[in-house]
């Protein structure tokens, strides 16, 4: 039969014939959507044996081993006695500090406020790494779990970072004190010191959280032996095995706001203190205000001096390890002077010193007398 192309053709089904057909359009497209969906799953399970590979080469590593420092064997029980005495110096020291400045009267103005939270991130910037360093000094197996690893990166960076942000507020201090005297009282508040100090604080948690969170997002291969005393972020992002430009960024970031900015606040403030007593015509007033600013000077040395000295003097590393050295300096050495610059450097503090030994000394012959009483009548 042939069709008119002039006429509209309608094509009729019979009902049985249709219900032949749509099962099966229905199987048709049911194998097509298994196929489809196999070659998926295929592809799934190649992606996941992948993943698999690689976390078995780059497996998160449950400890670490450290080095400690680069000495002999038979140097340990001389730099263990040599370590341990500074380290119990600076303790001391800084609480004596401490100690001072809260019994005295005298010294509660805001330096001192300044001084006295000072001192407490010292003993505390101390207590992170040596116990351990001394600990391992005994100790064959030098280890550290990773969560500990962690917890030591942060609460070091954190508490260099907040001492750079308290010598910058001392250093605003004595800004204020010698080139608006009239105005101190005014300025430096206690609701302003208050918050310098919460800010340095702000600040430091933040930048220490930056990078210890970045750590912990990056793996690390089998080499699991940190060459350092104890977990530093420089040693640990060379261990890593993933890419690392991130947290580089970051550390050159956060050191440009940390160090450079609180440093070149320093140079500016005692860039003006500088002028200011050159206008003083008396010999005695420029003595007076650089004996206000002779301790701190000395702090802002030792401090900046050893970040500095890690860069500009890059030939040390030849025969010393320069973060090694610099990391003593933070941790044992700056610590553990700060109280001597503060006592033997600042005519309130041996002041102040001189008035409790007098009053243990007075207290002391009392009690001595006290029971020397009790014994004759005895």
């Amino acid at each position: 039969m042939l069709l008119d192309p002039r006429k509209p053709t309608t094509i009729k089904w019979k009902k049985s014939k249709l219900h032949q057909i749509v099962p099966f359009w229905g199987n048709w497209n049911s194998e097509i959507n298994k196929g489809v969906s196999g070659s998926v799953r295929e592809k799934r399970v190649e992606i996941r044996r992948k993943m698999n590979i690689r976390r078995e080469n780059q497996s998160s590593v449950p400890e670490f081993l450290l080095l400690g420092l680069p000495m002999s064997p038979e140097q340990q029980d001389v730099f263990f006695a040599l370590f341990l005495g500074m380290y119990l110096t600076t303790v001391l020291g800084n609480l004596l500090i401490i100690l001072l400045i809260r019994l005295d009267s005298c010294l509660h103005i805001p330096i001192y406020f300044f001084l006295s939270h000072l001192a407490f991130t010292d003993v505390f910037l101390s207590s992170v790494t040596v116990p351990k360093m001394l600990m391992d000094m005994h100790t064959e197996y030098k280890s550290i779990p990773y969560a500990g690893c962690i917890s030591q990166i942060y609460f070091f960076i954190f508490l260099t970072d907040l001492d750079s942000f308290l010598i910058t507020s001392m250093a605003y201090d004595r800004y204020v004190a010698i080139c608006h005297p009239l105005r101190y009282t005014t300025i430096m508040r206690e609701e302003v010191c208050a918050l310098l100090v919460a800010i340095s604080g702000i600040l430091s948690c933040a930048s220490s959280l930056s990078h210890t969170l970045l750590l912990t997002q990056l793996s690390f291969c089998a080499a699991n032996t940190v060459p350092h005393f104890f977990c530093d972020l420089g040693a640990m992002l060379k261990l890593s095995c993933s890419d690392i430009f991130l947290n580089e960024l970051i550390m050159f970031t956060v050191g440009v706001v940390v160090i450079t900015l609180p440093f070149i606040c320093i140079l500016v403030s005692y860039g003006y203190i500088g002028a200011t007593i050159l206008k003083v015509p008396s010999t005695k007033g420029i003595c007076k205000a650089l004996s206000t600013c002779g301790s701190h000077l000395s702090v802002v040395s030792l401090y900046y001096g050893a970040i500095f000295g890690q860069y500009l003097f890059p030939t040390w590393s030849n025969f010393i390890d320069k973060d090694i050295i610099v990391a003593l300096m933070y941790t044992v050495v700056t610590p553990m002077l700060n109280p001597f610059i503060y006592s033997l450097r600042n005519r309130d503090m041996k002041e102040a010193l001189g008035k409790l030994f007098s009053r243990a000394t007075f207290i002391s012959q009392s009690h001595h007398l006290f029971f020397k009483s009790e014994t004759h009548f005895g």
